[in-house]
């Protein structure tokens, strides 16, 4: 199995209803960081990828058809080059929007997090954001420029900017594939998020 979609928005941005919608569509299983918290294989590679360890991109996402979120959406770049035939999707909302989202849960459980070797700690907050996870003009500066690079770099032939909202017939076309009779996804709001993780270590996403 190789990657035939590859996800490159930050999380927050819808990527969990897009990843239930490509495994809907036959393009699962899809990969998100939801795979690296509920995987504990998953989280000993991707934990040494991130300190350094020479995994390729093979080991990191065997058995999977698509990847979206982080930690994938931090490697776009090479991973857009490494599998030059997968279709490429932006998921999108506004810069404000996004970070009030991302400042209730992602910021709110990397703060709190009591794992000392957390995935979140390693890659989304001293990798993405520099250590400067809760600086809200630093942060919003990175989700633009990320959408620029995005769009700069990728073919419009291949690239489909998937705004929150869009729900299926866009999705569905760029990648080829009828819209199904069900609604599109709607998962993981910033409400659900917290209560998923009441109690709990919190995850990154």
């Amino acid at each position: 199995m190789t990657l035939r979609v590859i996800g490159t928005g930050f999380g927050r941005t819808g990527t969990d209803s897009l990843r239930e919608a490509l495994n809907l569509l036959g393009f699962g299983p899809c990969h998100h960081m939801y795979e690296v918290i509920a995987n504990e294989e998953q989280k000993r590679l991707w934990r040494a990828f991130v300190q350094g360890a020479p995994l390729g991109w093979e080991a990191l996402f065997a058995g999977y058809g698509s990847c979206v979120d982080w930690p994938s959406a931090y490697y776009w770049r090479e991973l857009v080059e490494f599998y030059p035939d997968a279709k490429v999707v932006l998921t999108y909302r506004t810069a404000e929007s996004w970070w009030q989202s991302f400042e209730k849960t992602i910021v709110a459980g990397i703060q709190t997090s009591v794992e000392p070797e957390s995935l979140g700690i390693a890659l989304i907050r001293d990798k993405v954001f520099g250590g400067r996870l809760a600086d809200r003009d630093h942060a919003i500066a990175l989700y633009e420029e990320n959408v620029k690079a995005v769009r700069a770099t990728v073919p419009p032939e291949r690239l489909l900017v998937h705004n929150l909202g869009d729900g299926w017939e866009p999705l569905c076309a760029h990648l080829g594939v009828p819209v199904p009779a069900q609604p599109y996804p709607s998962r993981n709001n910033a409400k659900e998020f917290q209560d998923a993780n009441l109690n709990k270590s919190p995850p990154t996403k």
